[in-house]
């Protein structure tokens, strides 16, 4: 600031001694002499071959004749062979000399030796003051700042009223609005609400919507943000935002901090080989842990973090008086599903034909993030279409799209489409005849997604425990449309690689996961931790060959 104030006060004062001062016109060499021998130059100031003079009376600028001085510069051309000096002499013109390489006057060099130094720590004082009084954590200025968002208190989005399909869930997790609502109901009697609240979940259970709603129940502020914000490149940056968001959250109390996707930064410090930007995600991780410890539940702050991979988790996280109480968030059964889509129906036109609950039942395995889109793509249809509310039909041509993928309007031959209506047959064909198999809904030969046919089997209710017979029907089902290939061409296509992959990976997880192979045994060979490339297997190159095998 004081640099810039200088060279304005420098700027203005240039100008003002400039002002009223008559201009330097520029002559031509020709010019010059004809002025001099004329008597009108009164003195000269030659600088090598620069010549700056004063003039009895105003000369014209060559330029422009409408501007006219006493001041007059000109330049003498380096093939001159006239004798200037004896004709200046003869009309009497004072001649002046300057020295055309001067030396460097002392301001100016200790200017061009300091001056960047000097400016450099005037900056770096001034961002310090201007961080220091934003509360900024000194020169990381806003870097050091949470990201987190602050939702609202007084005017909840989310509420209880909105989550549905988990009522298991929200039970466990009212106990945590109860708390922040009337904390002395559980500190008369001496107890403590656990400091921080761990939901795992696949991805689209609610996690998020379940924090929020908690928040919205309680009223009380809501700091959200992603774990992997915390990390930048600038190492210290990620500690400075956590001491920063519980410095807010205490500020605000009672208040939620939520931390989603907390294994970007909580993945285990032993698990793997920590090198380079890693360092930075460790220093963040043990600050949670340090604000966590450093806090009492009774301040009415309570940390809750969601994650679908809890199992890579610091074991430090996990420990009483951090994320002490876990909390699984399932996928909803039929009856969940058909409460979140009724909530998510709400502000659309249903048509008297929807039956929900019909649509909840051809849906299994789907979340509520599923069933959010899935509800918005049958409006949508609706809308395509120019209706006027949304039938049954615009669900179904919805689950089709969710759970098969978009139709592709792909010009296939009739070789391949006769090839195709074989390959899909065999599959339907075995779903129909082996016991065990699921239900088949529908066999098309119209592309859709990645997928030139599709055969949509389905359960009719929702099975949460598989036996060895329905994982080998899957198997034989699968395998179904390569099998109708062989037997009526004598050759196969590659139509059957995602069966393939299919079967691939049930049957490694029956014999590697589920113990179901009598020559390997009842054993669990899947490997624990976080997946890094430096894991090594937890079995040996013979029982890895066996399981090949």
């Amino acid at each position: 600031m004081l640099a810039i104030l200088f060279a304005l006060n420098l700027l203005v004062s240039q100008l003002l001694l400039g002002a009223g001062q008559s201009p330097t016109v520029t002559i031509s060499y020709n010019t010059f002499l004809t002025q001099v021998s004329e008597g009108n130059v009164s003195s000269i100031t030659s600088t090598g071959e620069a010549i700056t003079g004063v003039a009895k009376k105003p000369v014209a600028d060559s330029s422009s004749t409408s501007t006219t001085s006493t001041k007059f510069q000109t330049q003498r051309p380096a093939f001159a062979t006239d004798d200037l000096e004896t004709m200046l002499q003869q009309h009497n013109v004072v001649i002046n000399a300057k020295d055309p390489n001067p030396p460097t006057p002392l301001w100016l060099s200790l200017l061009y030796s300091f001056g960047p130094a000097i400016a450099f720590v005037l900056l770096f004082l001034y961002l310090s003051r201007r961080a220091a009084a934003a509360g900024a954590g000194g020169i990381l200025g806003s870097f050091g700042q949470s990201r987190a968002r602050l939702y609202d208190a007084e005017h909840p989005a989310v509420t209880f009223d909105d989550v549905a399909g988990i009522d298991e869930v929200k039970a466990d997790l009212q106990e945590v609005v109860d708390f922040l609502r009337d904390p002395k109901k559980y500190q008369r009697l001496g107890g403590t609400m656990p400091k921080g609240v761990l939901l795992i979940g696949a991805p689209g259970t609610g996690k998020t919507l379940l924090a929020r709603a908690v928040a919205g129940e309680a009223k009380v502020p809501f700091f959200s943000v992603a774990a992997s914000e915390f990390v930048e490149a600038i190492v210290g940056v990620g500690a400075s935002r956590v001491r920063d968001l519980f410095a807010k959250a205490r500020a605000a109390a009672p208040a939620i901090i939520f931390i989603d996707e907390l294994d970007a930064i909580g993945r285990s410090r032993a698990a793997a080989l920590r090198i380079g930007g890693n360092d930075e995600q460790e220093q963040t991780l043990n600050q949670i842990l340090t604000e966590m410890d450093g806090f009492d539940s009774r301040e009415g702050v309570i940390v809750l973090a969601a994650t679908n991979r809890a199992d890579v988790l610091d074991p430090a996280l996990l420990r009483p008086g951090r994320f002490d109480r876990r909390v699984q968030v399932q996928p909803p059964d039929r009856r969940g599903r058909a409460a979140i889509l009724r909530i998510h129906t709400r502000n659309i036109p249903l048509a008297p034909d929807v039956d929900l609950d019909q649509v909840a039942g051809q849906t299994p395995g789907l979340v509520g993030a599923d069933l959010r889109n899935l509800a918005n793509e049958a409006a949508l249809g609706a809308a395509r279409s120019g209706a006027a509310n949304v039938t049954m039909k615009d669900f179904l041509d919805a689950i089709e799209k969710t759970l098969l993928g978009a139709e592709r309007k792909l010009m296939l031959s009739d070789i391949d489409r006769e090839r195709i209506a074989y390959h899909e047959s065999g599959h339907a064909l075995l779903g129909l005849l082996v016991p065990g198999a699921d239900p088949v809904k529908k066999v098309t030969i119209i592309p859709r997604g990645q997928a030139l046919g599709v055969t949509l089997q389905s359960p009719i209710d929702d099975r949460f425990n598989f036996g060895e017979d329905y994982m080998r029907a899957r198997m034989v089902g699968a395998l179904g449309g390569r099998a109708a290939e062989h037997l009526v061409y004598g050759v196969v296509t590659t139509g059957a690689e995602n069966d393939l992959q299919q079967v691939t990976r049930i049957a490694h997880e029956m014999v590697a996961r589920w113990g179901m192979s009598p020559k390997v045994g009842p054993l669990n060979y899947t490997a624990d931790g976080d997946g890094s490339v430096f894991q090594q297997r937890p079995y040996s190159e013979a029982t890895a060959q066996l399981i090949d095998d």
